[in-house]
């Protein structure tokens, strides 16, 4: 409870107003923060999340009075309206985001193809084939090939291995049926 208005304090809140003393607004938040941080406890259920609703409701009163009720304001009241709103609006953000996730969640898992132990075998084997045949090749077809597959355009490419850009259709044309041959050989051997 001290603590917390230590954080109001540490976070520049000390100064109330002209109308209002420091003093005043430490007795009214230490005699309400139990009853406010109660109220959040048992309806958001996280004491974390609680304390940080009771101070931001506090912080929400500082802001607010005396400046927009001069002629006075039941305290308690306020706070507690207030505050079940905030732990209400917690509670719906809470559902919101839990439902978008879970949302999210199962349409990643069904867009996820049940593998077969026998295809991942085999997707294994492609990729290691791949591997061998791009190995087997030159090494700057290799490096074109690797580069085109990844997303760059002929232009980066050619940045990247320091050719022209209007060689890399060529070259890329080469390396591909290179690549066919080798792939195709290791193929046989199995």
């Amino acid at each position: 409870m001290i603590d917390s208005m230590k954080h109001l304090k540490k976070d520049g809140f000390e100064a109330i107003s002209a109308e209002q003393s420091p003093a005043e607004f430490e007795a009214l938040f230490m005699g309400h923060w139990a009853q406010v941080y109660r109220l959040l406890r048992r309806l958001v259920g996280d004491p974390a999340e609680a304390e940080d609703l009771a101070l931001e409701t506090f912080l929400r009163l500082y802001r607010s009075w005396p400046h927009k009720y001069p002629n006075g304001l039941n305290i308690g009241g306020w706070l507690y309206r207030v505050a079940t709103n905030m732990g209400l609006q917690s509670i719906r953000s809470w559902k919101r985001r839990e439902r978008y996730e879970l949302t999210a969640g199962r349409y990643a898992l069904e867009e996820t193809a049940q593998e077969s132990p026998a295809e991942i075998l085999a997707q294994a084997e492609e990729r290691q084939r791949v591997r061998l045949a791009l190995a087997s090749m030159n090494e700057r077809q290799s490096q074109l090939l690797i580069l085109r597959n990844s997303g760059l355009a002929y232009k980066e490419i050619a940045q990247a291995l320091d050719l022209s850009p209007a060689s890399i259709g060529p070259l890329l044309v080469r390396a591909e049926r290179e690549f066919e041959k080798q792939y195709r050989a290791l193929a046989q051997e199995e």
